[in-house]
């Protein structure tokens, strides 16, 4: 189930492709009963490229046909722990005012990304403005936050691929996993 990066560390497979794939497909659907017409999608770069992209195409299957944007922020810069800020890298180009938004991160964790792009959203008199994350890691949260649709709850360990990185390495996985470093 792991496939070696070096000869001091390997990924252990926390969540497969396979199993990746199902959930969004069921996400999709349960997003598309939502009734959000017109529904625009806010991808929050870096890390939710891929499971964007997979949500979209599933979307589509789903019977939607949403636009898409994308919205960079950064938190966590090239470390494993968020630094405390919020800071828009790229904004996104669409007028959000009286759409329905779908905003779509790779993981919930302290809960400021995510909140600093629904207030954002928000406050551009967005319609309605849902959430969306592929993983909810259930640690205490700086921000009040709880994501609408969710496809896993994450163990409480640092994650990569599928999007995610550490310090900009392992985005391309075709799979969540973890770093083991060996002793």
């Amino acid at each position: 189930m792991a496939n070696a990066q070096s000869a001091s560390e390997t990924i252990e497979v926390v969540f497969s492709a396979a199993t990746i794939a199902e959930r969004i497909d069921a996400m999709a659907r349960q997003i598309a009963q939502a009734g959000l017409e017109d529904v625009l999608v806010v991808a929050i770069l870096k890390g939710s490229f891929v499971f964007a992209a997979d949500l979209l195409r599933a979307l589509h299957r789903a019977g939607l046909s949403p636009q898409v944007d994308f919205l960079s922020l950064s938190s966590y810069r090239t470390g494993t722990v968020s630094s405390g800020s919020v800071e828009i890298v790229r904004d996104i180009e669409i007028d959000v005012a009286g759409r329905n938004v779908l905003i779509v991160d790779d993981i919930l964790e302290s809960g400021r990304t995510l909140a600093f792009a629904k207030d954002l959203i928000a406050a551009r008199r967005a319609a309605r403005v849902l959430t969306c994350v592929l993983l909810d890691k259930p640690v205490r949260r700086a921000a009040e936050i709880v994501a609408d649709f969710r496809a896993f709850e994450c163990p409480e360990v640092f994650v990569v691929g599928y999007g995610m990185d550490l310090a900009h390495r392992l985005r391309e996985l075709p799979f969540v996993g973890r770093v083991v470093r060996a002793s």
